[in-house]
């Protein structure tokens, strides 16, 4: 199956879609059509346990029809059932309620510069090329189940489970005021996660994964997938009860964008609309220290996550968010922009990339110039605050002294509010894994509440 998965009879139809909207009664209408394949090996204790294929295939239409809206979806693509189908939308749509403030968005606000849809290389023909034997061999390659007996020491591993994916996208988005955007992509996936006994019979899980838009840039990662989520899980055999207090916190890369998160949650059009966002009223301000910078980097060619268009087809740009601790942004659609009567942008980042401060390389250096604290690996529930920027968090990781970790710690929370946090920010590295929707390398932070 070629780059290509949208065929020409789709597209046609696509086309005709946005014809025949108008014919039944729409005044404007936005068309957006996806087409994926996925090709899947499961992998159960060293064994093949489960193989998936998936072509999914989908029309999605938003309808503006005598000041009203509405979305509708299908995976029908025959032209008889979709008059059949519109006729039945526009009369739902002119049941509802009147919206002035829904409209497609101007056509200078949209991306002219994705129309073919591999403008970015995000797509490796490589893909075309992979048998059912090839992709079940990476999936064998990555698992430690056969030589588990060179890996245990001081555990047990009782399993293991993983899988091998590879997937290709297509998606095409035409409106009524001449929009016509495309992308189509690969990503490969590796992920395990493995369940660890110790002497003493507790157990302990992990889990490790890595996603590249590239083949060859997964074949390394790929080797050492399961072998990296035993590692992790055995290194946390032993953990210890610590005395809480107010000390420096520094959180791996791997889970660092659960504290970014919220950042850009709060600067969503609905959070600021409902007027249930920490940082209402903040654009503009400067709200956190110097050393916080924030830059969506949305166009970046052959990128994991990269972009030229959102939703709505409007263009992304590269741009700050936060710059030097200033709010310069936040991300109004259409819609919520005339709720709001602001200038409309973005619907939101596509990927945000936090910029490196003090010199740090990886974690490493991180713990090393930090000295003390505790390192957090993963997040175990807790909740946080979109209206006030509270937040409550369970965490699991480590304590290290002297830039060394120490031993594993458990059954501990960290509390505060986002704004003070990011006020505390001492260092961030320069470890951002590619494979992240958010490109957030490991961070520190000072004077931190955390309770054992």
């Amino acid at each position: 199956m070629g780059k290509n998965l949208l065929t020409p009879e789709e597209i046609a139809i696509a086309e005709r879609c946005i014809t025949l909207s108008l014919e039944k009664g729409a005044e404007k209408a936005r068309v957006t059509l996806t087409k994926s394949n996925l090709e899947l090996c499961g992998m159960l204790d060293g064994e093949l346990d489960k193989v998936t294929h998936a072509l999914d295939r989908c029309i999605t239409v938003a309808l503006f029809a005598g000041g009203r809206f509405g979305t509708f979806s299908t995976n029908r693509l025959e032209e008889k059932e979709l008059e059949g189908f519109l006729e039945s939308a526009i009369g739902t749509v002119r049941m509802l309620a009147p919206d002035p403030c829904r409209d497609l968005p101007s056509p200078e606000r949209t991306a002219k510069n994705a129309a073919e849809g591999g403008e970015l290389g995000l797509y490796d023909s490589s893909i075309e090329d992979l048998t059912f034997e090839q992709r079940l061999s990476m999936a064998r390659r990555s698992s430690c189940w056969k030589r588990k007996e060179s890996i245990e020491k001081g555990f047990r591993l009782l399993s293991e489970e993983g899988e091998y994916s590879d997937s290709t996208s297509d998606t095409l988005i035409l409106d009524t005021n001449g929009l016509r955007c495309r992308q189509y992509e690969t990503s490969f996936e590796i992920g395990y996660e493995v369940t660890l006994e110790d002497l003493s019979g507790n157990l302990i899980s992990g889990y490790w994964w890595d996603a590249r838009t590239f083949l060859k840039d997964l074949l390394e990662p790929l080797e050492s997938c399961s072998e990296t989520a035993i590692r992790r899980a055995a290194a946390h055999i032993g953990p210890k009860k610590h005395e809480g207090g107010t000390m420096n916190l520094v959180v791996e890369s791997e889970c660092a964008s659960k504290l970014v998160s919220p950042l850009l949650s709060a600067l969503g059009g609905y959070a600021l609309q409902q007027k249930n966002s920490f940082l209402d009223g903040k654009i503009g301000e400067k709200v956190f220290g110097d050393n916080v910078t924030l830059i969506d980097f949305p166009t970046k060619g052959g990128a994991y996550g990269s972009r030229l268009f959102d939703s709505e087809g409007v263009a992304t740009k590269e741009g700050p968010i936060i710059e030097n601790g200033v709010v310069k942004t936040c991300f109004l659609n259409t819609y919520m922009a005339a709720k709001m009567g602001l200038s409309p942008t973005v619907e939101d980042a596509s990927r945000p990339t936090l910029l490196p401060v003090g010199g740090c390389r990886n974690l490493e250096d991180v713990l090393e110039k930090v000295g003390e604290g505790i390192l957090v690996t993963g997040f175990n529930g807790g909740n946080s605050s979109a209206a006030t920027g509270n937040f409550s968090y369970g965490i699991e990781g480590f304590r290290f002294e002297n830039g060394k970790i120490v031993h594993p710690v458990r059954e501990m929370l960290i509390t505060g509010n986002f704004i003070d946090l990011w006020n505390h920010l001492l260092v961030t590295a320069d470890d951002a894994r590619c494979a992240m929707s958010k490109i957030i390398p490991t961070l520190a932070f000072g004077e931190v509440s955390i309770s054992g």
